[in-house]
């Protein structure tokens, strides 16, 4: 009998995974929708939809291995990182998706928000936040929107050698900065980022990529540790806070 394991459980969403399938259970149908659709439409490799019953969407297991998890040591190849990069390129030049992203504004809002969150409740030191919230500034301007991931860890793109095999969890997709996904796979990983880029095949504002990593991580903070995740582990959200000058 196959054993049921828990690879996510929070109080959002679980997944789980029985032999080579994975069934993801989320109370957010809309969430679930625009994973759905965005695979569907996405150019490059994701998991094959099985079923979806809601709450429930059955998908199959990818081929190889994540590229790496953030707070470890990656020992995927510079090729994969590289592949990772131009599969990111495939995606941000595919035609935009139907529906929309956050705005600037928004984004702007909820930075502040969760900067003021961490100060008054003595999470992280004021200056450590000041300073990233000065570094997040960059990311802060109108962008050329393009179909994005939204959630481009580097445990979500699955490699075998030197090949992606496809890209999983896609409900934050939508339309949004190019820049973003590329900080978020390389978030804790600033090492690769030379790789990333060279297999995405443009230049690209190195000043908006620590920008973007200084925004996700502060707004991530609460998040994670109120969803049972640890952002001061090593290599995790604090310590890329506390990398930026």
């Amino acid at each position: 009998m196959e054993e049921v394991e828990v690879v996510v459980a929070h109080t959002e969403r679980a997944t789980l995974r029985v032999g080579d399938v994975f069934l993801k259970i989320d109370a957010d149908r809309a969430r679930t929708d625009v994973e759905v659709e965005a695979m569907a439409i996405a150019p490059i490799p994701t998991p094959r939809v099985l079923w979806r019953e809601p709450p429930v969407l059955a998908l199959a297991a990818l081929p190889g291995t994540a590229l790496g998890r953030l707070g470890e040591p990656s020992t995927a190849s510079p090729a994969a990182w590289a592949a990772a990069g131009a599969a990111a390129r495939t995606l941000h030049d595919a035609p935009l998706p139907p529906w929309p992203g956050p705005s600037v504004d928004e984004l702007a809002e909820r930075l502040d928000g969760e900067c003021a969150w961490l100060v008054a409740n003595e999470v992280l030191p004021a200056d450590l936040v000041t300073r990233n919230r000065r570094v997040a500034e960059a990311a802060l301007r109108p962008w050329t929107p393009a179909f994005v991931h939204g959630d481009l860890q580097l445990s979500h793109v699955f490699v075998d050698g030197d090949e992606v095999t496809g890209v999983i969890d896609w409900s934050e997709a939508g339309r949004g900065d190019a820049l973003f996904d590329l900080a978020v796979l390389t978030l804790g990983h600033e090492e690769h980022l030379g790789d990333v880029l060279a297999g995405y095949g443009t230049d690209v504002d190195l000043d908006v990529i620590h920008a973007w990593w200084s925004l996700r991580s502060l707004i991530a903070v609460r998040w994670l540790a109120e969803h049972g995740f640890d952002p001061s582990a090593p290599g995790c959200e604090i310590d890329v806070l506390r990398a930026r000058r």
